[in-house]
């Protein structure tokens, strides 16, 4: 399974690119994020993920600009009934941090505003990827927090996983007090979280 491709940058567009490497052209479907991290550069590397059609066995690759994309597209595609089409275009019309706090905070209405995605597919998406997305899928648990500083959050995270805890019941923890007081300090951050453990 091929990882990643770098090379010279051939063609791009909005929707795909072709990376020239060693000679072989590889044509690649990519989201908006991906191009807007492309565009103006001559050379680059994408991170594949390639998706077999049930119904007819064709294979179409996908190229992502860095792992973190790719991941969420491979946790959206996860999601019943999203297939690699919705999913790239959710990571088109939403950054990857922005899904993620749409989920975490359960914003059906901007995951609903995303072309193709109704009420019913927007609640499945939340309450599917929610867990998944608190326990670190799809990121780096340090990413999932645009509220707070990374380094108070991994703060309070290391010290109450020293205590003892459970990493994923202390980032949900820290998650539900930083939506009420997203500038708590490190200290009231580990202070409520114990009360909450």
């Amino acid at each position: 399974m091929i990882d990643y491709i770098s090379g010279k940058i051939e063609e791009l567009n909005p929707t795909q690119v072709v990376i020239d490497n060693n000679g072989i052209g590889y044509r690649l479907e990519i989201s908006l994020q991906t191009y807007a991290l492309l565009e103006g550069k001559d050379s680059g590397r994408v991170y594949v993920q390639t998706q077999v059609n049930t119904r007819d066995g064709s294979e179409v690759s996908y190229g992502f600009a860095n792992k973190d994309e790719r991941a969420l597209f491979q946790l959206i595609t996860s999601v019943s009934g999203m297939g690699a089409a919705s999913a790239r275009m959710v990571l088109s019309s939403l950054s990857a941090d922005e899904f993620r706090q749409a989920v975490l905070s359960e914003n059906v209405n901007l995951i609903k505003s995303v072309k193709g995605i109704g009420l019913k597919t927007a609640q499945r998406l939340v309450l599917e990827l929610k867990d998944k997305i608190v326990e670190g899928g799809g990121s780096d648990s340090s990413a999932l927090f645009s509220v707070a500083s990374n380094e108070v959050i991994d703060e309070a995270s290391t010290a109450l996983v020293l205590l003892g805890f459970n990493k994923a019941n202390v980032q949900k923890a820290i998650q539900q007090i930083l939506k009420s007081k997203p500038d708590a300090p490190v200290e009231e951050i580990i202070k409520s979280a114990l009360k909450m453990l």
